[in-house]
């Protein structure tokens, strides 16, 4: 087995007393994508939070390439080549692809100006790797599909050297074709190496799209699975109840047969 890009062990945040991330181990390696599921409130969200610097732990460790990682910020975070695209996605409507992909990082000529032709060209080629049907340049990206924007999230990721990408909820509120773009472009980072760490409600687009399941409720880990190992109606449970199926490896927060049955 190659080296986990990403190990977070025995990850701890409490919120006024309330564990909302309680003692979580999961890890991610390269050319994988992790589904993390649950119920709102289940901390997977929090989880995230906590590789993508925006909350700190209150204890746990998280390795990078196997070795310690301090990530307070998200910086700290970008400095480790890990990148976030949340579901709103940050992008400025106004300003059209080249604009977005490198906004607050943009390219200037030797005198000092913004060099629009230069990040144009370089919005082309990163689009040409991962979305090769993309055209257009230079629309306002409000103009775009809700797939077309995220490709622009994606490739201003990838462009700054992302490993390690987070993604919430890609395909929400996404049609059938876009859906499909959305799928072929983690396919894409997949075959280049990137670890995906993916946040859905949608049992179909984890399967579809994922590598593992882990699964959280309560603040705990219910179980870590290959999605070719369970069924839906195995990770529905895995949610709802906490049960850990036969093909999943059960973690500190799944639920015994005995308890169940009480």
């Amino acid at each position: 087995m190659t080296t986990p890009l990403v190990e977070m062990k025995d990850i701890c945040i409490a919120f006024g007393g309330v564990h909302a991330v309680d003692h979580v181990s999961v890890d991610l390696y390269p050319g994988e994508v992790v589904g993390l599921l649950g119920h709102n409130g289940a901390g997977k969200s929090t989880l995230i939070k906590i590789l993508s610097g925006a909350y700190r732990q209150d204890s746990g460790e998280i390795l990078i390439d196997g070795k310690p990682a301090t990530i307070h910020s998200p910086r700290d975070a970008r400095s480790y080549n890990i990148e976030t695209i949340y579901q709103t996605l940050a992008l400025a409507d106004n300003l059209d692809a080249a604009s977005n992909l490198f906004l607050g990082r943009e390219l200037t000529t030797p005198l000092g100006f913004v060099d629009d032709d230069r990040m144009e060209a370089e919005t082309r080629k990163i689009m040409g790797r991962l979305n090769p049907n993309f055209k257009k340049f230079h629309a306002p990206v409000k103009a775009l599909s809700g797939g077309q924007r995220q490709s622009v999230a994606i490739a201003r990721a990838v462009y700054f050297n992302a490993r390690i990408l987070i993604m919430d909820e890609p395909t929400a509120a996404l049609g059938v074709h876009e859906t499909q773009m959305v799928a072929e472009l983690i396919e894409e980072l997949k075959k280049q190496g990137l670890g995906i760490f993916l946040i859905s409600h949608d049992i179909h687009d984890v399967f579809k799209l994922c590598d593992r399941i882990a699964v959280m409720k309560n603040g705990q880990l219910v179980g870590t699975a290959k999605t070719t190992d369970v069924t839906d109606d195995d990770v529905l449970g895995m949610i709802i109840l906490g049960k850990c199926p036969p093909g999943a490896t059960p973690g500190p927060g799944a639920l015994t047969d005995e308890v169940l049955a009480d």
